[in-house]
C-alpha cells in the first residue's frame, strides 16, 4: 500500500511549478554563496610543507602541476588505518569524472591523507581509482589546515575543526562510530583524531594562497550520491551508516 499522498497529474504539475520556484531561488542563492567565496581574502602560505607522491616528493606549489588553481581533499587515512575511512570512499568514487574537466580548466586536483604513500598507493589500487592521492606523513599539513588533531588537543578537549573548538571525545560508546572505525582498523579514539575536509588554493607569482576551506556538512554537495537521492522518491531515507565501499556491497 502506498503510504504517501497521491493526486492527479494536474495537482502533480501545480505543485511542481510551486516547488520549481523554491528550486530557483536556492539557485540563486547558491550564485551568491560562490561569489562570497571568491571574495574571500586570500592567505600566503608561507611553511614549506613536503608531501609523498607517486612521482617522488612534492611541494604544495608542484601539487598544481602546471596550473594556477588547486582544489584538495582532506580524506581520513591516518597512519595506523589499514583502510580508508567509508565516508571519504564513498566521496572519492566521483573524483574521477570530474578530474579530466577541472584539469582542462585550470584547476589540479588532489586527495591528502597522513598515512604512508604505500598504504595509499594499495587502496588506491583496491578501489581502481586513479586520481593523485598525496602523503602528508611527517608533515603539519593536515594539523595546520585543522583535519588532524593531536595527543595534546584531543586529551585537553580543545581540538579544532570546522572553525570552531570542540571536545570530540565520546562521552559514551557511539554502536555507528565503533562500526566506521573498526572497518578502518582502528578503535573510535584513533579514528576521530582525523577529520574530513576540503581546501583550495592559488599559485600567483611563485605564491601559494589559502584561498577557502569547508568541513563537515560543507562537505555534502561533493557527495555524488546524495545529489541524486534528494531527487529519489524516499529522498535520503537514512538510518544509521548504511552506505559502505563501493567493493562491500553484497554482489560488489
Amino acid at each position: 500500500m502506498i503510504d504517501h499522498r497521491t493526486g492527479t497529474r494536474e495537482q502533480w504539475l501545480a505543485a511542481r511549478l510551486e516547488l520549481l520556484e523554491a528550486e530557483k531561488e536556492l539557485t540563486r542563492r547558491g550564485d551568491e554563496l560562490a561569489r562570497r567565496r571568491r571574495e574571500l581574502p586570500w592567505v600566503a602560505i608561507e611553511k614549506d610543507y613536503r608531501l609523498e607522491t607517486d612521482a617522488g616528493p612534492a611541494s604544495l606549489p608542484d601539487l598544481f602541476r602546471g596550473r594556477s588553481q588547486l582544489l584538495v581533499y582532506h580524506f581520513m587515512f591516518g597512519p595506523d588505518y589499514t583502510a580508508g575511512c567509508p565516508s571519504c570512499s564513498a566521496i572519492a568514487d566521483g573524483f574521477a569524472g570530474s578530474l579530466a574537466h577541472l584539469e582542462n580548466h585550470d584547476v589540479a586536483f588532489t586527495a591528502v591523507s597522513r598515512a604512508p604513500l604505500a598504504k595509499l598507493q594499495a587502496y588506491k589500487r583496491r578501489m581502481g581509482w586513479s586520481f593523485p592521492w598525496a602523503s602528508s606523513f611527517e608533515s603539519d599539513f593536515n594539523h595546520d589546515f585543522h583535519v588532524f588533531h593531536t595527543e595534546q588537543e584531543w586529551e585537553t578537549g580543545a581540538a579544532h575543526y570546522n572553525f570552531a573548538t570542540a571536545d570530540y571525545r565520546p562521552a559514551e560508546q557511539s554502536p555507528a562510530l565503533l562500526e566506521i572505525a573498526t572497518g578502518t582498523g582502528t578503535d573510535p579514539v584513533t579514528y576521530r583524531k582525523e577529520g574530513p575536509g576540503m581546501s583550495a588554493f592559488a599559485l600567483e607569482d611563485g605564491v601559494v594562497y589559502h584561498t577557502y576551506s569547508t568541513y563537515a556538512r560543507g562537505l555534502d554537495g561533493l557527495w555524488p550520491m546524495y545529489a541524486w537521492l534528494d531527487r529519489a522518491p524516499l529522498g535520503r531515507n537514512e538510518n544509521g551508516i548504511w552506505w559502505r565501499r563501493h567493493d562491500e556491497y553484497e554482489g560488489g
